[in-house]
């Protein structure tokens, strides 16, 4: 859903003057380029991959989506600032999701360049590799949805599913796991690892404080809010951590935000509150939905919201985003148990959840 002021599909960033998502590598600050690589969806039309120069080489904030598209854009991006895949050293990489870490890993294991991850990613990462080789049954994001009342929306994804498996290479161990913060020295600069999970249990932005930047990962977006509870294997407060890795970055100076997706924008601090003030806005529509119909699951309640920017009905949504609603409510349910105003019951068909 987005809470910023415009459309991701229609932002400008100011590095480049142009479209977010248009082609390029796009200078940030000194040192500091913005490359923007698609993606094969509709929703979101590019990732932002950061290329840093440092002393050893190239430090790379997120590596894209391994797709042969975005790897010869790359590779063409790279060689307009005088670089190439050669000498890029390392990968820090936010978190799990195959748009952030896949190219990474293949390029990485390639050319020899390190790959970091958070370590909390890696029951995510062996559930893959066991998907690959088919040591598993259905996927496990189904059992969420049923857990959230949405047999039927399960029962549609898994129809929908193709039956391919995970590529092993795509989903290679990193070098390193990252546990806990840390900085890394990168000569000229430094970057600070903070560990913000909520999107994902491992995901890390990087803190350019010397610079004034953030590398933000999916974790602060100036123009829409990242998915919570699509995760796996699923958390028991994802929106809970979210909201206080959100607090963890509000404590960190007011950076310039250099976001996974979506134009650069200016303040933290100002979107961080906006995120905030948002999620506290759903809690309080999830319980009042809770208040009036009493004992029911978490795909009634997102029934009863508004979604995207436009506030569009749930029956006008498709079947993947009412399952991502219904997932996604079911995270703001659960952390009204954990405050105490809301109660919960299992049952064969969903979680029930009731206002106390």
């Amino acid at each position: 859903m987005s809470t910023g002021g415009v459309a991701t599909g229609h932002a400008i960033s100011p590095d480049s003057g142009e479209h977010w998502a248009n082609e390029g590598a796009w200078q940030v600050a000194d040192g500091i380029h913005r490359i923007p690589l698609p993606l094969p969806m509709d929703a979101l039309k590019a990732i932002n991959v950061y290329v840093l120069a440092s002393d050893d080489g190239l430090t790379l904030i997120d590596g894209g989506w391994s797709i042969p598209i975005a790897r010869d854009l790359l590779d063409k991006s790279l060689r307009s600032i005088g670089s190439g895949f050669g000498d890029i050293k390392r990968f820090l990489v936010t978190h799990v999701h195959r748009d952030h870490f896949t190219l990474a890993t293949v390029l990485g294991h390639e050319y020899g360049a390190e790959v970091v991850l958070g370590a909390e990613e890696k029951p995510a990462l062996e559930l893959l590799h066991r998907a690959s080789q088919a040591q598993i049954g259905e996927s496990p994001f189904l059992a969420v949805l049923r857990t959230a009342g949405a047999a039927e929306i399960a029962d549609m994804w898994q129809a929908g599913h193709d039956g391919e498996l995970p590529s092993a290479a795509d989903w290679a161990f990193p070098d390193v796991w990252l546990d806990g913060d840390r900085s890394f020295d990168l000569g000229r600069r430094t970057l600070d690892a903070v560990h913000t999970p909520g999107h994902t249990p491992g995901h890390y932005v990087y803190a350019d404080q010397g610079e004034g930047v953030l590398f933000s990962g999916d974790h602060v977006l100036p123009t829409i809010t990242p998915s919570i509870g699509f995760t796996v294997p699923a958390t028991e407060q994802p929106l809970g951590e979210f909201m206080a890795s959100l607090a963890r970055v509000r404590q960190l100076p007011d950076l310039r935000i250099l976001p996974a997706h979506g134009p650069v924008a200016p303040s933290t601090y100002t979107r961080v509150d906006e995120l905030l003030a948002h999620h506290e806005t759903r809690l309080e529509q999830c319980l009042t939905s809770l208040t009036a119909r009493g004992s029911v699951t978490s795909l009634v309640v997102a029934r009863d919201l508004g979604w995207t920017r436009h506030e569009h009905p749930f029956a006008d949504l498709d079947v993947f985003s009412q399952g991502m609603a219904a997932m996604e409510t079911k995270a703001h349910m659960d952390l009204l148990v954990a405050r105490g105003q809301a109660a919960s019951v299992d049952h064969a068909d969903g979680v029930t959840y009731t206002a106390t």
